[in-house]
């Protein structure tokens, strides 16, 4: 059995997406029989680092081509790949119409979609529905993204299934410190980008006045970078909180682990997590969330874990951070939670559903 993963990308970006589709390709080749070979695709990656090959593939990665965000060159490697494949697992809706196309020109080959969030709720195409249907099986990473694809796009029932994300299992082996001295501080990781104003960044922020009447020198640290950065600097200084956010940039994976143990909380009330993988992270690294009570983001926070909020309610944020900071939480608890989403879970799931 062959197998190809197209993924929009794998190592140019730290997103969730790319994060989890990592995962599909570590997971596939140590699933693969002897014989069997894996291949990848991926559209907007350059040049791939063996190192990275190597932590996320085993002998079974035959061949792949990283794109440099050539939509031709990409389709061109898809349909050239899948014609030695038995299946192809494919990690975002957009590039479904290439896997569908392959099973045109190759009968008997089988397509799988892996459906994260925002992408699949939202109206089809003609071609996307097509594409869909003629998929063996589509993994949700969530029962509210499953929920939202189906509502339109009505499937057999059997056709998906609800495979959740997993911690990388790198981030697994991490464990708990204790935060930093000083006055608390409240971490978010988002990307900070107008389109993606759904995070609720913004939110946090107007919520800090309240949560510094409470806690005087509590802190919103913000890590991540795009073009929403300087609306939200210039609403920080509107609110005279010069000392009370700050503005991290880009922080890599490795220095993410220390921002994880300097904070006493994870907040990111985001009103469309597919699934919220950072919220896994953080409670890895044994800190607890505060999320929305929307998207699949019920499903990952649990009352041990975290706390869940209305979508834009900043006073309810506030309120709920406050408390958060007060609460003595089990790490015990945390730990349970993150490795209830472990890796060899998802894998178990994974060979389960394409029946190997």
């Amino acid at each position: 059995m062959n197998y190809l993963l197209l993924a929009p990308e794998l190592f140019s970006s730290e997103g969730g997406i790319p994060r989890i589709l990592r995962l599909y390709l570590k997971a596939t080749c140590e699933l693969a029989h002897r014989d069997d070979k894996v291949r990848f695709v991926t559209l907007n990656d350059g040049a791939v680092g063996s190192e990275e090959l190597r932590r996320y593939s085993t002998s079974s990665l035959f061949e792949w081509e990283a794109c440099n965000r050539s939509k031709l060159r990409f389709v061109s490697a898809a349909l050239r790949m899948a014609r030695r494949s038995d299946r192809i697992i494919c990690g975002h809706l957009a590039q479904l119409p290439v896997a569908w196309m392959a099973s045109k020109l190759r009968p008997g080959l089988s397509y799988y979609l892996v459906a994260h969030g925002i992408e699949v709720w939202r109206p089809y195409t003609l071609l996307e529905r097509r594409a869909l249907r003629g998929a063996r099986r589509i993994f949700c990473v969530s029962n509210f993204t499953r929920t939202q694809l189906l509502a339109r796009c009505p499937l057999p029932e059997e056709q998906s299934s609800v495979l959740y994300n997993a911690l990388d299992p790198f981030i697994e082996e991490r464990s708990a410190a204790r935060p930093a001295e000083g006055g608390p501080i409240i971490l978010s990781v988002s990307r900070l980008s107008v389109a993606d104003n759904y995070k609720g960044i913004g939110h946090l922020i107007s919520a800090m006045p309240a949560i510094r009447a409470e806690i005087p020198g509590a802190r919103l640290r913000i890590i991540g970078r795009g073009d929403a950065l300087p609306g939200l600097q210039a609403e920080a200084s509107r609110l005279n909180l010069a000392d009370g956010v700050e503005f991290a940039g880009y922080v890599s994976d490795h220095d993410l682990v220390a921002e994880f143990a300097a904070c006493r909380l994870f907040a990111l009330p985001s009103e469309k997590e597919g699934f919220g993988l950072v919220y896994l992270e953080a409670m890895a690294n044994g800190r607890p969330c505060l999320g929305a009570r929307s998207g699949g983001v019920p499903e990952v926070i649990d009352e041990d874990t975290g706390v869940l909020v209305d979508y834009g309610d900043v006073e309810g944020i506030g309120a709920a951070i406050v408390a958060s900071i007060r609460k003595d939480w089990s790490l015990e608890a945390l730990a349970r939670r993150s490795h209830s989403f472990s890796y060899l879970r998802f894998k178990e799931r994974l060979a389960s559903l394409l029946d190997i």
